[in-house]
């Protein structure tokens, strides 16, 4: 009972957070380049791209996740039998690497502000991962995220496809 709860603060607070930064006023085609665009090679108002990529990276570039659960609406939650099998990376240059299961990812990322979140198109490998595997499922997840929260040392991803909210602890690098 206790951990339901915990999960609906979570979801709602995501939720929360997504509403707020939808509606946020703003010209609909500058919206429309910041989300196609993850990071920009040229010189944008008067920052080199290299600093603006920086800017842009805020508290996840440079971080690594492992998968803990996804959570989806429905009430289902998916866990991964070995969470190390499952991993994100944030790289500074707003480009992402992924491990689902058996199968390998490269892709972008972009977070305008501290909450919002979207990934570009994942490039990955597709070999045949074991009938219980969560990879499908995984990397399905990160085209519907745009926004994630921190919290006690986790990250939490929202989607808005389903409402699904998937949850990372810190990959260890030992």
């Amino acid at each position: 009972m206790k951990m339901l709860t915990l999960k609906k603060i979570i979801f709602l607070t995501l939720i929360s957070v997504l509403l707020a930064s939808c509606s946020q006023d703003s010209d609909p085609q500058q919206t429309a380049v910041a989300e196609t665009t993850p990071v920009a090679p040229e010189v944008e108002a008067g920052v080199p791209a290299e600093e603006k990529t920086i800017e842009k990276a805020g508290t996840l570039g440079g971080t690594s996740w492992r998968l803990v659960q996804i959570m989806s609406m429905d009430d289902n939650t998916y866990k991964p039998d070995d969470p190390s099998r499952y991993t994100l990376s944030f790289e500074t240059d707003g480009s992402m690497n992924v491990l689902a299961d058996c199968n390998r990812g490269k892709g972008s990322w972009a977070s305008e502000s501290d909450s919002q979140l979207q990934f570009g198109p994942i490039a990955a490998t597709r070999a045949m991962c074991p009938p219980e595997s969560l990879h499908d499922r995984y990397l399905s997840q990160f085209e519907w995220v745009r926004s994630y929260v921190m919290r006690d040392g986790h990250l939490f991803l929202a989607t808005m496809a389903d409402g699904s909210i998937i949850e990372f602890e810190p990959a260890d690098d030992d």
